[in-house]
């Protein structure tokens, strides 16, 4: 009794030692990462994420749901409209920058409605990455769209009346065919199962194009893929 009471109490021992390392060692990676981790304003470049709308649209109806503050579900055709512009380091990112956040004047949230046809959308991107950028609310949505003005669309996807095929690397081409000085290296594809979801372009802060290995190497791994129409919605 005493020696098996002796041995799992050893083993309690070193099932307390295992576990102060392990999370000594999380913690010594978390700081290695980036020591300016979550500090607005220190970061090292953007990615301004552009949403095929038709694919969320056509997403959100098959799971049954539309929420009531989007409008490009509607009878506008939009085509790509701005997920976010999200601030990284060279490896990971900074997130809630700010808590509580500085609140958003209903004035700019309206006024980006032409880009980000969701408010919802709008005071997300705002809570969870503009805190990062270092900037004012309105500050940060002027380079938001100063971003979106310095990227080109392919004409070819600018108002599609009919789905179309792809594949992640035509659509890769296109992009940098329209933008000059975009390389393979600073853009990634994003899809679901069986449609193309975004496009990710990496954006130093003067918002020329900037590589980013980190980002360009999780772009979607597809054959194939469609783009659903924007008419309709």
């Amino acid at each position: 009794m005493i020696k098996a009471a002796m041995i799992k109490a050893a083993m309690i021992k070193v099932a307390i030692g295992a576990a102060f390392v392990a999370v000594l060692l999380a913690s010594r990676a978390a700081s290695a990462e980036d020591t300016r981790q979550n500090t607005p304003g220190r970061f090292d470049f953007y990615v301004l994420s552009l949403s095929w709308s038709p694919s969320f649209c056509a997403a959100a109806a098959e799971r049954g749901r539309r929420r009531g503050g989007d409008v490009q579900c509607g009878g506008r055709p939009y085509s790509f409209v701005v997920h976010g512009l999200w601030p990284q380091y060279d490896k990971g990112f900074p997130e809630y920058c700010q808590l509580p956040s500085p609140r958003l004047d209903h004035r700019i949230v309206s006024a980006m409605l032409d880009l980000m046809p969701a408010p919802h959308l709008i005071f997300n991107e705002w809570d969870r990455h503009g805190t990062c950028s270092g900037q004012s609310p309105r500050a940060y949505f002027e380079m938001v769209r100063k971003a979106r003005a310095a990227v080109k669309i392919p004409t070819d996807y600018a108002d599609l009346k009919e789905p179309l095929s792809v594949t992640p690397d035509a659509v890769e081409d296109a992009f940098m065919k329209a933008n000059p000085g975009l390389t393979p290296g600073a853009i990634a594809i994003g899809c679901n199962r069986k449609r193309l979801t975004e496009v990710r372009l990496c954006l130093a802060k003067d918002l020329q194009f900037h590589d980013c290995p980190e980002i360009a190497k999780r772009s979607c791994w597809r054959d194939r893929l469609t783009m659903p129409p924007t008419r309709g919605g």
